[in-house]
């Protein structure tokens, strides 16, 4: 976890300059008035890690001149300590990975209703709370990771077909504390119920036995290497892995589909505007940005997600969007399953 300290254009110029440029830098910053400074700066806190979302932020900071200070950890963390922090909390703006995390953050008062023409024109209802006090930025889908040389996509038709025995010692799975994982149960509960969901997860926890991840590039590898046959993972760290290897034999797989299946679980990074900030202005101005084609086009061209802005188009090398069904739980409702679903985690003892 760690606050990014600000570098102005001012002081990189005089840094530039060597020893002399060093005491310039010092000058400059003593000189600099705090509340000025203060003024054109955002605090955000992170849910996603630094390398997913800074060159969007990066992009901002260059358009508006507003610097951006960002602490990045665990969305589920980041709102513990929000909370925890209440009015003292210098945080303006709550980014995450995962929608649940700012329902809660909702739930507890701690995000602003934003009343802007902009998110209603571009960002569909149910990618954003009712009284837009956050707002998805970019979807994702929950999807099989295979390897291309030891198993056909005919032989796998449902997440469910994970936990069967066949899949013994071949899968790769998130651990217990991804949020990821959380959020995909979640949805597996509000669609087919706890039973189905615990008979999963102790499918998949027999399936896995020591390949237990806590990031998701790792399964991905652990695939592309022949460890293991299959893993589950977000579907965009499929496709920066072919960005660098593109000779590995591994492409994804979107289960569940069909008119009778439950359709792929499909998640969003969000936004939300601290209810206590005193920089609205800038805060609004983030959002706006986020959502706008340039911002959008961003998550789309390097992160490779679904953008939500639907004038914005995807990459190429992703499913189109109409090609697949997505589950029908809203994504407002993850907040409410994660307790639950996480007991249920606990129950068969995923690690």
């Amino acid at each position: 976890m760690r606050l990014n300290r600000i570098v102005t254009p001012f002081s990189l110029k005089c840094f530039a300059t060597g020893y002399y440029g060093f005491l310039c830098l010092i000058v400059a910053m003593c000189l600099m008035p705090p509340v000025a400074y203060a003024t054109h700066s955002l605090v955000v806190y992170s849910g996603r890690a630094e390398r997913l979302i800074k060159p969007v932020l990066d992009v901002f900071e260059h358009e508006t001149g507003i610097a951006i200070r960002m602490l990045t950890s665990g969305s589920t963390e980041l709102v513990n300590r929000l909370q925890a922090e209440g009015k003292r909390s210098p945080a303006d703006v709550f980014i995450t990975n995962d929608v649940g995390a700012l329902e809660r953050a909702r739930e507890l008062h701690l995000l602003r209703p934003l009343a802007m023409p902009e998110i209603e024109r571009v960002i569909p209802p149910a990618f954003r709370a009712k009284d837009n006090s956050w707002i998805g930025l970019s979807g994702r889908i929950w999807v099989v990771v295979y390897n291309t040389h030891h198993v056909k996509p005919a032989e796998i038709g449902s997440l469910l077909d994970l936990a069967n025995s066949y899949w013994k010692g071949k899968i790769a799975i998130p651990n217990a504390a991804s949020e990821y994982l959380q959020a995909g149960v979640s949805v597996l509960r509000a669609a087919r119920g706890d039973q189905v969901a615990l008979a999963f997860l102790r499918g998949i926890k027999a399936n896995a036995g020591n390949e237990v991840y806590g990031k998701n590039r790792q399964i991905v590898d652990a695939v592309a290497k022949g460890r293991v046959d299959l893993g589950i993972v977000n579907h965009y760290y499929i496709y920066r892995h072919l960005a660098k290897h593109p000779n590995d034999p591994i492409a994804p797989l979107l289960t569940d589909q069909g008119d009778q299946a439950m359709g792929v679980v499909m998640n969003a990074a969000g936004i939300g505007v601290m209810a206590h900030s005193t920089h609205l202005a800038e805060a609004k101005q983030l959002v706006k940005f986020l959502i706008s084609k340039t911002g959008q086009k961003i998550f789309a061209d390097l992160n490779k997600e679904y953008p939500l802005n639907p004038a914005v188009d995807i990459d190429p090398v992703l499913p189109p969007r109409k090609s697949f069904h997505v589950a029908k739980v809203p994504l407002a409702r993850l907040a409410e399953l994660r307790e639950p679903t996480m007991k249920l985690i606990d129950k068969v003892g995923l690690r």
